[in-house]
């Protein structure tokens, strides 16, 4: 090592030891109140964190709670779209076996235009 370094690690001693006696000197309260003053803050921190953990997870709770019923609402109206959708299918084949049992130009067959009252309310009117 050289002689700088030997300086500068005794330095480093010397400077931490007169602060560490001032700081005893000076310090306003004793070492077991400082460390309940610690203490005391450690777990306020600790009783506010639980408290943040709780109130978000009762606010994750309650959106999900919320979120199922919207949830079964869509897949009901989903599944009254396909049903109807069906229906209709069943109704344009029955049409064209008639018309091909019966011999009747496909031109001259008319499929019925349904209208889905669930769609009605929720699409746009369309413009002219």
């Amino acid at each position: 090592m050289s002689k700088y370094s030997l300086g500068f690690f005794a330095g480093a001693l010397v400077g931490a030891a007169a602060g560490t006696i001032i700081g005893i000197l000076v310090a306003p309260r004793s070492g077991a109140e400082t460390r309940a003053m610690a203490a005391d803050m450690a777990n306020d921190a600790w009783d506010n964190a639980v408290d943040m953990y709780e109130r978000g997870t009762e606010s994750v709770r309650s959106a999900v709670d919320d979120f199922g019923p919207m949830v079964d609402a869509k897949t009901d109206q989903l599944r009254a779209k396909v049903d109807l959708a069906r229906e209709r299918m069943d109704q344009l084949r029955e049409s064209l076996n008639d018309a091909v049992s019966s011999a009747t130009p496909a031109a001259d067959v008319v499929v019925e235009t349904v209208v889905d009252p669930v769609a009605a309310d929720t699409e746009a009117p369309a413009e002219a």
